[in-house]
C-alpha cells in the first residue's frame, strides 16, 4: 500500500522573512510623527516663523525713524548753534551734532562713516557734505538740512562726496549680495547635516570651506564684476563674503547639532530673520528699533554688510572688527560642533565597553 506524503509546514526561518520583507520597489518606512502631531507640527513650524518674520520687518520697517544721526559740524558757535536749533525744529532726535575742528575733519568723518553728513561754515560759502554710498533713505533726511543750515534762510551748496556705484542706483546691492549668501549658508549648514549625517568632523569642515570659498568668488565675480553693483578690491569683497556665509553655515549647523531638526526653524528665525532685519542693508542700523540695533554689531548678516559697505565706499569701515567677529564664529561653532562629536563619541565608546563587560559576566 502506497503511504500518502504528508505536507508538513515549512519550517525555514528564512522564508518567511522573505515573504515579509518589503517589495523592492516601495519606499522605506522612515521613522516619524504619526497622527495628529505629524498633522500640525509642520503647520505650527512655518507658520512660527512666517509670522516672526511678518513681525520683526514690520517692527523695523513699517515707520522707519533715525535715532541720533550723527552730524559733522565744522563752524563758528553760533553758526552750529544756529543749526542745531533748526535741526530740533525740523526733526527733534533725528540728528546730533558733533563738533569738529575744520573742515577736512569734518568732510573725513563722512568718508569714514563717523557722521552722516558735515554742515561747514568756515571759509566762503557754507556746504553741507553727504555720502550717497549710505542709501536714499539717508540721503533723503539729511540733503532738506540744507535749507536751514544758514541763519538767513539761503540755500547752501549740498555735495555728494561718495555716491553709490553707477552699477547701485537704489544702494540695495550690497544686501542683496549678502542676503544670497546668508541664506545659502543657511541651506548649506541644514543640508550638511541632512544629506551627509555621518560626515567625520574632519570631513564636514572641508565641506564648509570649499562652499565659503565658492560662495565668495561667486558671489564678487557677479556682483562686481558682471554687474559693476559693489566697487573695491575683487579678492578683499570675496573673502568678506566668505566668511559671512562660513559663519552663517556654521552657526546652523550647530544649531541642528545641539537641537537636532528643531534646529532648522531657530535657524530660520535667528540666522535669517533678525540676522537680515537687523543687518543695515536697507537701512542703517540707526533707523532700526532700539531692541534690534545691538544685533547688527554681532550677527554675521550686520557684520558683514558693515565691512563690505567699508571696502566698497568708506575707507575700509568696519572690515577688520568683521573679520574678527565673523572669524570668531566660526571658530567658535566650529569647535562646539567638534567638543559635542568628541562627547558623543567618548559615550557611544563607553557605551560599548559596557555592554561587552555585562555580556562577558553573563
Amino acid at each position: 500500500m502506497l503511504k500518502q506524503d504528508v505536507m508538513k509546514p515549512d519550517t525555514n526561518p528564512d522564508v518567511g522573512r522573505h515573504r515579509a520583507a518589503t517589495p523592492p520597489d516601495e519606499a522605506p518606512v522612515r521613522p516619524g510623527l504619526t497622527g495628529p502631531k505629524a498633522v500640525l507640527a509642520p503647520v505650527v513650524t512655518v507658520l512660527t516663523i512666517g509670522l516672526v518674520f511678518v513681525a520683526v520687518f514690520l517692527a523695523a520697517f513699517h515707520t522707519p525713524t533715525p535715532h541720533r544721526l550723527p552730524v559733522a559740524v565744522a563752524a563758528s558757535d553760533r553758526a552750529a548753534a544756529l543749526f542745531d536749533v533748526r535741526l530740533q525744529r525740523a526733526a527733534p532726535d533725528a540728528f546730533q551734532l558733533e563738533r569738529y575742528r575744520d573742515a577736512d575733519a569734518a568732510r573725513s568723518a563722512v568718508e569714514h562713516r563717523t557722521a552722516y553728513a558735515a554742515y561747514v561754515d568756515t571759509s566762503g560759502p557754507p556746504r553741507l557734505l553727504y555720502a550717497g554710498a549710505n542709501g536714499l533713505a539717508v540721503q533723503a533726511m539729511v540733503t532738506p538740512l540744507g535749507h536751514a543750515a544758514t541763519p538767513d534762510g539761503s540755500r547752501i551748496e549740498v555735495r555728494d562726496i561718495l555716491p553709490l556705484s553707477k552699477g547701485d542706483s537704489r544702494g540695495l546691492s550690497v544686501f542683496y549680495a549678502s542676503f544670497g549668501l546668508v541664506l545659502a549658508g543657511f541651506l548649506f549648514g541644514q543640508m550638511t547635516y541632512q544629506l551627509a549625517p555621518r560626515l567625520s568632523f574632519a570631513q564636514r569642515l572641508l565641506s564648509l570651506a570649499v562652499f565659503a570659498v565658492a560662495g565668495g568668488l561667486a558671489t564678487a565675480l557677479i556682483a562686481s564684476t558682471v554687474f559693476d553693483a559693489v566697487p573695491g578690491s575683487f579678492l578683499a569683497l570675496a573673502g568678506v563674503v566668505a566668511l559671512m556665509a562660513g559663519a552663517v553655515a556654521a552657526g546652523t549647523g550647530l544649531l541642528i547639532r545641539i537641537f537636532g531638526s528643531l534646529g532648522i526653524p531657530l535657524g530660520s528665525i535667528f540666522m535669517l530673520v533678525m540676522g537680515n532685519a537687523s543687518s543695515g542693508g536697507v537701512l542703517p542700523p540707526s533707523f532700526l528699533p532700539g531692541w534690534l540695533e545691538p544685533l547688527a554689531s554681532v550677527m554675521p548678516a550686520g557684520v558683514g554688510v558693515r565691512a563690505i559697505n567699508g571696502l566698497a565706499y568708506f575707507h575700509h569701515d568696519g572690515l577688520d572688527s568683521g573679520v574678527v567677529i565673523l572669524s570668531a564664529w566660526v571658530v567658535l561653532c566650529t569647535a562646539a560642533v567638534y567638543g559635542l562629536d568628541r562627547v558623543a563619541a567618548s559615550t557611544g565608546i563607553r557605551h560599548v565597553a559596557h555592554r561587552g563587560r555585562s555580556a562577558a559576566g553573563a
